[in-house]
């Protein structure tokens, strides 16, 4: 009796004589993780229909799954999910046997653990060619596998299985690609030591949706209805979701890792954002064009504060968290389940313009949608009711890219009648007419002119396809993987111990999830019970008796939020009792992280703000250039400046960058800064000076044992930090003690031992910079929050 394995590799080999002679070129496809629960529900049945699509191409085809199963378990288990595939229902039986038989004819199973497994593989892909007198036009790897394990896998393939030369190779990797900035670089890193870009396809498979596949096709076709309206103008706010019916439930561990930002928004939700908001390369076939395109979107993206997001977790996650990884029943856990987040985008065509990404589990329904809701501005004096929905301007205006479930249960296309008649590609989508009872964002479906796909796909049945003809476009490079990470770490950082708002889950959610843009922040419409998750935290009104002198001057005192809010008011108060008396207020700003909050809050709730009668000048300088995120005033535009109208030609920044060069004494930039402003600010004293305090003790840039600034006739110095960038430029502090009034503000609990330290100390200016701040003629007050004062 012939043994098993030879007998297979004979019934395996006899698929292949009747191509040989018409063959193309060969494609080896090995699919790491056959056996995994992906494989079994997409990845072959993915497989398969590429095989039904390009049997008669000109290309042959042999299919390897591995996995680290034993050869004989592992090939049962594998065989037993390939009896199971399906063929699409417009294909005929007869023809359904014949591919089946064909392909299952075509697949292997591989035992692949060790270093000399992928040689072994490799052996055989190459004896099998041979025999057949086949050559191999390229081989897929596809990682269906934890990412933990990709580096080994990597090296071993590009150490044995590469395919020969002429041949090309394809990578596929499967989410999640890190769990932030860091993680996604090393990772990167890892991969790039093994691989080329143009070999590694990161697949995300919302990209094989056909609803969010066709946004940029539906957008080029279109250019004659949406190029005038496509904008800021027009569009009121975008929103995309993807809501689920299921919790976490036997996902926990993976949940509790990565939360839904990161398993959602990240990833699906933002490469549909950058679907709508980049600009259109001339031609969409060229991949090349449309990553850059979509990485020039990403990088217009505004960054993301603690405000940009609400976040929920429904009621029973802990319960389940508790029981799958064995916690205790005192485990908290401050995952998010649901999140809502408001992006920007500060791109010329959509600045202002709020784009809504929402997603979460245990939610009443199971769908998913991209809507662009414009402006209307229209007025009609008659009754809607007697007017036909195609002539109507005061109805929703919108267009809709419907991914799926929900109310209409396929993926389409709607775009309002009283909008225009969009464009479709005849062969692969049509009209849907009927089902006058549906009503989509409460408007019945009549209203709408509605697509749906002429054939339906599985997303990895698309992308499988695009993976086959080399369609980059339709993957994540490295590069836009890299934006994505940068653009979400800040957030996922300054959320990680935020507790999340505990919801029911399904329909009993009512309104308890609803939020609304205030002052472009988040915030859920419906109030909650306040619930502390530690209720041994001291709470507002346990400090009511706190000192109101620190440091022989007056202290303000409050949680970070609250002290912000009475810092930026006092701000708008100097500001004006400045500009009643002399027309104009000269307000110095100092840079680092502290103040960032600060200018967010005068930008987004201080529209009184007297701006065009303010001089903002900067405390002190990084010797970077202006553009550089480490500058100071790149920062301060960034928060505060392109969100205000101060005129140009009232903003001073540091001239830390002349002749092409930084902050070389030669250059006089030190000199230029004092002469700019003894000619504007009257007798060189500032209306105010806002200042900080680091964890040395220094302030503004002037540091610890300072050889300039601390004293002297000299205004503007060079000094040196102990941390990079070592060379700066500041106000110096015999400048600084000139001004009207100074703010010094402290936050956070990294600042409380300082703090303490400062409030025992004498006048010690070399020892401890900020000792010395005690303006001669002016005010100093301290603004510091209970973490900084209290610890």
């Amino acid at each position: 009796k012939m043994p098993r394995r030879v007998l297979y590799i004979v019934l395996f080999m006899g698929a292949l004589p009747l191509l040989a002679e018409m063959s193309q070129g060969h494609i080896s496809v090995v699919l790491l993780g056959a056996t995994g629960d992906l494989a079994k529900k997409y990845l072959w049945q993915g497989l398969f229909q590429l095989y039904m699509d390009q049997v008669s191409s000109g290309h042959s085809f042999t299919f390897h799954g591995a996995a680290l199963t034993a050869l004989e378990p592992g090939q049962k288990l594998m065989f037993d999910v390939l009896k199971r595939l399906a063929c699409p229902p417009d294909e005929s039986p007869d023809r359904c046997a014949v591919l089946k038989d064909q392909f299952l004819k075509l697949s292997q199973y591989h035992q692949l653990k060790t270093a000399e497994n992928y040689t072994v593989l490799n052996r055989e892909i190459e004896m099998l060619l041979h025999q057949e007198g086949l050559k191999e036009t390229g081989r897929i790897f596809y990682f269906s596998v934890p990412p933990f394990a990709y580096t080994e896998i990597a090296r071993h393939i590009n150490s044995s299985c590469r395919p020969p030369p002429g041949a090309w190779l394809r990578v596929v990797l499967e989410k999640p690609f890190g769990h932030d900035l860091e993680s996604a670089q090393q990772l990167a890193a890892e991969l790039m030591s093994f691989f080329r870009e143009e070999e590694m396809y990161r697949v995300d498979h919302y990209l094989g949706k056909q609803a969010i596949a066709h946004i940029l096709p539906f957008r080029d076709q279109n250019r004659q209805f949406l190029d005038p309206i496509w904008n800021r103008h027009h569009v009121e706010r975008v929103e995309i979701v993807l809501k689920e019916i299921v919790d976490a439930k036997g996902r926990t561990s993976f949940y509790e890792q990565y939360g839904v930002i990161r398993d959602v928004l990240q990833n699906h939700l933002t490469e549909a954002l950058m679907f709508l908001t980049m600009e259109i390369p001339a031609n969409l076939s060229r991949a090349e064009e449309v990553l850059q395109c979509k990485l020039q979107s990403l990088q217009s993206l505004r960054g993301l504060e603690k405000h940009s997001a609400v976040l929920g977790q429904y009621q029973a996650y802990a319960s389940h968290v508790q029981e799958e990884l064995q916690k205790g029943q005192d485990y908290v856990s401050t995952t998010p389940t649901f999140a809502g987040v408001l992006v920007h985008s500060d791109n010329l065509r959509w600045e202002g313009v709020p784009f809504l990404l929402t997603s979460g589990k245990a939610l009443d329904e199971r769908v998913g949608y991209v809507r662009v809701l414009f402006k209307n501005r229209a007025y009609c004096t008659q009754s809607e009711t007697l007017r036909d929905a195609g002539h109507s301007q005061c109805k929703a205006k919108q267009i809709i890219f419907y991914i799926g479930h929900g109310t209409l249960n396929t993926p389409a296309v709607l775009v309002s009648r009283n909008l225009f008649r969009p464009v479709m590609p005849e062969g692969s989508w049509r009209e849907v007419v009927g089902q006058p009872d549906l009503h989509i964002f409460g408007q019945p479906l009549s209203d709408y002119y509605v697509y749906s796909p002429v054939k339906e796909r599985d997303a990895y049945s698309v992308l499988i396809s695009n993976i086959y003809h080399g369609r980059k476009d339709f993957f994540i490079t490295t590069e836009n993987l890299l934006a994505s990470w940068a653009f979400w770490t800040p957030l996922l950082n300054s959320i990680s111990h935020q507790p999340p708002r505990l919801y029911p889950g399904g329909v009993e959610n009512q309104h308890f999830l609803d939020f609304e843009m205030v002052s472009g922040e988040l915030a859920f419409t419906v109030a909650e019970p306040v619930e502390l998750l530690n209720p041994n935290r001291p709470t507002p009104s346990d400090y009511k008796t706190i000192q109101s002198k620190f440091r022989q001057s007056p202290l303000v005192s409050a949680w970070s939020e609250v002290l912000i809010s009475q810092l930026a008011s006092d701000v708008e108060k100097t500001a004006n009792r400045a500009v009643a008396h002399s027309g104009q207020f000269h307000l110095a700003l100092s840079g680092g992280s502290s103040p960032v909050a600060l200018f967010q809050r005068l930008a987004r709730h201080h529209y009184a703000f007297p701006w065009r009668h303010t001089h903002i000048w900067l405390v002190d300088e990084r010797c970077v250039p202006l553009t550089d995120p480490e500058s100071n005033f790149f920062s301060l535009h960034h928060h505060l400046l392109q969100s205000v109208r101060v005129p140009y030609f009232n903003i001073h920044p540091m001239p830390v960058h002349l002749n092409q060069r930084l902050c070389v004494e030669e250059d006089g930039g030190t000199e230029l800064y004092a002469k700019e402003i003894t000619a504007l600010v009257a007798n060189a004293s500032f209306d105010l000076v806002l200042l900080g305090l680091g964890t040395d003790g220094h302030t503004a840039s002037l540091f610890p044992n300072s050889e300039n600034g601390l004293e002297g006739a000299q205004t503007v110095v060079l000094t040196e930090s102990p941390v990079k960038p070592h060379q700066r430029m500041s106000l110096s502090l015999p400048l600084i003690n000139k001004a009207r009034q100074v703010f010094v503000l402290v936050v956070g609990k990294g600042k409380h031992d300082i703090t303490t330290q400062i409030s025992r100390v004498g006048r010690e200016p070399e020892k401890w910079p900020i000792s010395g701040v005690s303006p001669s003629s002016g005010q100093l007050v301290w603004y510091v929050d209970y973490e900084a004062l209290l610890g």
